[in-house]
This record gives structure tokens, C-alpha cells and sequence, in this order.
């Protein structure tokens, strides 16, 4: 498939909290990175209901003005699931709110666009999601299964076969051996059929005994043990897309503005500096403290300058630490 033959939706979640700013942040980015971008930008918000202990939309005049100026459309949707209780399902019930039969690509919010995502060439009939991932779900316990019984076990349940979707060339026991994503992005042709089986696999998995899941910890890993599921029963996998485009010249899944900084490559930094420049955007995202300190004011450089980008500490956790050490970690 060629880029720009399928015009597509994007969708990303935003709240009345930290997520309203970065949904902002990313409506900024796409379209300073994509002019040519033709379909329709979402900002899904969950509507106050009994699964919510407060109204969880974006109230903030000035956050939905500045959206609004950005072409970026609310997208109200209900919490039939999940909620406040697992708000990461918030990404799986809001795809039920999307144009159904319109090929779709949902980002997390705290994403930023840094090159032409109508030149990716997506592959809507095959869905694919984020390779961005570390082994954090599933983790064996002592007395098993391993990882090749908990995969095998959640094949089985939903009817699909396991064996198509195990990587021969990575080792028994290995995590890369077996179908695993970040669903910081994940793409298809139709929300409606995404979103409904993602529902129906995720709750599935959430109350069912399912006896080899026995002692695994389903918070806040549920949508990512569902998700090479899903996309594997509509025949996608791990090679939908070519490697270097999202999470790379195109996407960048940041997650936190100090780990951007300590990080990210100088390109991303530029991004992130320049689209928050036009005092229609600065103005609103100067209320969020991260954004306030790090970018406008210039805090995140100070981060910057605590590392060598090109030869980074390998665990994540000493990044944060140095950073916290500055009094520089906000979030």
C-alpha cells in the first residue's frame, strides 16, 4: 500500500487533568509536522458517569478554544467498563465513539508528531501497534507456568492460534518469543470492530479465572495483554509497518516532559519548542506546572545538559533518579 492512498482518522484521549495539555500539545504537533494531514483529528473525553467519582471531560474554556483552533473535534464518549477504576481502558471504549468503517490510528496523549504521518505507509486491513515495549507483562512466577503457558493459555480462551504468533527466531522462554505491543499506538480499518473485540477481550481476561494468570498483576497491564490478541485475530502482527516511522522519524511517545528532555533526540526538542511558541498555545499550556517550568521557561535544558544522549544509562530508573536529584522531576 502506498502512504496517502487511504484517508484516515487519529484519535487520541484527553481529561480534565495533566492529559488535556498533552492532547493540546499533540493537535500542535501534528499539524505543524502534517499540513498535508486530510482526515479528522479526535479528542476523545469520557463523559461523567457512575463509573467516575467526578466529571472527567475537559471543562477548560481555554483548552477546548485552543483545540477547536486547531481543527481538533471533541469526541464525547461513556465508561461502560472501565473508568476511573482502569482509566488506560479509556483508549479501548473510546474507539466505540469513532466514524465506524473509517480506517483509524489511535495515539496515546502524550505523543507528539514529529514528521509527515501521511507519508507512513499504513496497511489499514492489518493492524499493528507500538514495537516501542519493554517485558513488563507477563512475569512468571516461581512456580509457573511460564511465559509460553500464560501466551498459550489467552490464545486458547479467545480460539485463535498461538502458534502463528510466536517469533521462532527469539529463544523458549524469551518475552520477545511472543506477540507483545505498547499501545501507545495501535492502527485498523474500522474502530468499531477494534474496539468491540479489544472490550470484549480485555473485560474477558479482567474477571474470568483463568488459572494460568494465576498471581499475574493485571494493573495497569490489562490493555497491553489484550492488545497482541486483537491484533492478531484480525491477521495483523508484528511487521505492519516499515521500522523507523512511528516511534521514530514520525511519532515520538515521550510519556513524561523530563524523560523528553533527558532523552529525545534534538529534532523532537525543536518540535516540542517551536509548537509551543504561538502565544494561542503558550498561553493555555503555561497553566500545566511540567510544561510551564521545563519548556517555557527553559528548565528542560538544564535535564538536557545532565546526560550524554548518544550514550544514555541503560535502566530508566537511573535517568529519573539524576533528574530527581536536580529537583528537576516534575510531572
Amino acid at each position: 500500500m502506498q502512504a496517502n492512498s487511504r484517508k484516515f482518522n487519529i484519535a487520541v484521549v484527553g481529561q480534565n487533568n495533566r492529559l488535556q495539555y498533552e492532547a493540546l500539545l499533540f493537535a500542535a504537533s501534528l499539524r505543524h509536522c502534517s499540513p498535508g494531514f486530510k482526515g479528522r483529528l479526535f479528542v476523545a473525553t469520557p463523559n461523567p458517569g457512575p463509573r467516575w467519582t467526578h466529571n472527567p471531560s475537559i471543562q477548560d474554556e481555554d483548552v477546548l478554544k485552543a483545540l477547536k483552533q486547531l481543527d481538533a473535534e471533541i469526541l464525547p464518549f461513556d465508561s461502560h467498563v472501565f473508568g476511573e477504576s482502569y482509566p488506560y481502558g479509556n483508549k479501548i471504549e473510546a474507539l466505540l465513539a469513532l466514524p465506524e468503517g473509517e480506517p483509524f490510528v489511535f495515539f496515546d496523549t502524550d505523543t507528539l508528531i514529529t514528521g509527515d504521518i501521511t507519508s507512513v505507509p499504513f496497511d489499514f486491513d492489518r493492524p499493528g501497534a507500538s514495537l516501542k515495549v519493554e517485558g513488563t507483562w507477563p512475569k512468571p512466577t516461581l512456580y509457573g507456568p511460564g511465559f509460553d503457558g500464560i501466551w498459550r493459555a489467552l490464545y486458547a480462551r479467545f480460539g485463535l492460534d498461538f502458534e502463528s504468533s510466536v517469533d521462532p527466531d527469539q529463544p523458549d522462554g524469551y518475552w520477545r518469543r511472543y506477540l507483545y505491543f505498547n499501545a501507545g499506538y495501535f492502527f485498523y480499518k474500522c474502530p468499531k470492530m477494534f474496539g468491540e473485540r479489544y472490550l470484549d477481550y480485555a473485560r474477558t481476561i479482567r474477571d474470568e479465572n483463568i488459572p494460568e494468570l494465576t498471581g499475574q498483576n493485571l494493573d495497569p497491564w490489562l490493555d497491553q495483554a489484550a492488545l497482541p490478541l486483537v491484533i492478531h485475530s484480525f491477521g495483523g502482527g508484528r511487521n505492519a509497518l516499515p521500522d523507523g516511522l512511528l516511534d521514530g522519524s514520525v511519532s515520538c511517545h515521550y510519556r513524561l516532559f523530563p524523560l523528553l528532555y533527558a532523552r529525545e533526540s534534538d529534532h523532537v526538542i525543536d518540535v516540542l519548542e517551536t509548537v509551543v511558541a504561538p502565544n494561542k498555545v503558550k498561553k493555555v499550556l503555561k497553566q500545566y506546572d511540567p510544561l510551564k517550568k521545563l519548556v517555557l521557561q527553559g528548565k528542560g535544558a538544564k535535564i538536557r545538559a545532565l546526560f550524554d544522549q548518544d550514550n544514555l544509562p541503560r535502566r530508566e530508573q537511573a535517568l529519573r533518579n539524576a533528574i530527581k536529584s536536580k529537583g528537576l522531576w516534575l510531572r
